[in-house]
């Protein structure tokens, strides 16, 4: 059993304002950038067949037409998801194969930490950055292990 699992958090959006519809909200020029340089690198690891679930708020769903492969859109990763909804809705623990997550923070964060059973609530992921993290059994064992963490700027 091996389960891979990347979360990705959507890149530079606009800032939200007062009555602003958060779901709405764009890439700025820069996001999209962010967005572009992370798809192109995230395109060369991906296995075919992965599959990839993103939230329905706008932002997100700009940051996966970046990296040009379908997606589904899903209510369970909007912005005021909670890390057993996220977690819930890509089939975690029993998932096969790779599974793309594309939504906000603090939910990614909070998964993440619930995953590698962290102390802290949440672990801090940048924007446009992504977290690529691997469940497997081995004898037994469930041993969770965080495959490579890599941010926009850095590629």
């Amino acid at each position: 059993m091996s389960m891979d699992l990347i979360f990705w958090r959507h890149a530079e959006a606009e800032d939200w304002t007062e009555g602003c519809d958060d779901m709405q909200r764009s890439l700025t020029p820069r996001g999209e950038k962010q967005a572009k340089r992370m798809a192109t690198w995230l395109d060369r690891q991906l296995p075919d067949g992965t599959r990839i679930v993103c939230s329905p708020a706008r932002r997100c769903e700009q940051t996966a037409l970046a990296l040009g492969r379908k997606y589904k859109l899903r209510s369970e990763l909007s912005p005021d998801t909670t890390p057993d909804a996220l977690l819930a809705a890509t089939g975690w623990p029993n998932g096969k194969s790779v599974v793309l997550v594309i939504g906000h923070q603090p939910s990614l964060g909070q998964a993440i930490s619930m995953l590698l059973g962290l102390k802290q609530d949440s672990c801090p992921v940048r924007k446009g950055s992504l977290w690529w993290i691997r469940t497997r059994e081995r004898d037994g064992d469930v041993q969770t292990v965080v495959v490579t963490v890599q941010a926009p700027e850095l590629l």
